[in-house]
């Protein structure tokens, strides 16, 4: 399934489950939640401090699998589609322009997106590193409804000391496999996924 599937089956239609759940050989990661509108006050210091906090600032960090897509979720939440698209890997050859419209119109109508994430599992092969971690989110749609997906994401990252020709390439999303579900973030939460 690549990344238009995902959006659009993520937040448009139900799918069946394509995510295998199994127990993690090595999690290397605790549960870690991302709640939209929980932020930090501004150290002391800082200049403006009479503007307000936005409440859902700009987050993009991608050292760890899970701050890869808790960044694609703040990006989608802030209906910043092209950094949100630019979390995955494309395929060389196709039509970008097109591939980012269509991955762009499965989030037309959400409004913020709640995210929880489980242990991430890693695997490694020949200079690349595979991660595979558990995600649940809620989805708010533009007229207040909602709704609840989970899933596994893959991504990978070739090792950084062995790429030596431009463009860099930072860890991407290579699939995702989210299906609804209905229940608690924690509860619908899969327990592990299982690396490449």
């Amino acid at each position: 399934m690549d990344k238009i599937s995902v959006a659009l089956a993520a937040l448009l239609v139900a799918s069946p489950a394509l995510g295998q759940v199994v127990t993690p050989a090595e999690p290397v990661a605790e549960e870690i939640t991302v709640v939209p509108g929980e932020v930090e006050a501004p150290p002391p210091g800082a200049d403006d401090l009479d503007d307000p906090v936005p409440d859902n600032p700009y987050y993009d960090d991608r050292s760890t699998a899970a701050a890869v897509i808790e960044s694609l979720y703040n990006a989608i939440s802030r209906s910043e589609y092209l950094r949100a698209w630019s979390y995955f890997e494309h395929e060389e050859g196709i039509d970008l322009r097109a591939d980012f419209d269509a991955f762009a119109a499965g989030y037309d109508n959400t409004d913020s997106v709640q995210l929880i994430v489980g242990p991430e599992v890693t695997e490694g092969a020949a200079g690349t590193i595979y991660y595979a971690i558990p995600a649940a989110i809620e989805a708010t749609m533009a007229d207040g409804t909602t709704a609840s997906f989970a899933g596994c994401y893959t991504l990978r990252l070739a090792q950084p000391a062995v790429q030596a020709t431009p463009p860099f390439r930072p860890m991407a999303i290579t699939e995702g496999e989210l299906s609804p579900a209905q229940g608690a973030l924690e509860d619908i939460l899969p327990g592990s996924c299982e690396a490449q």
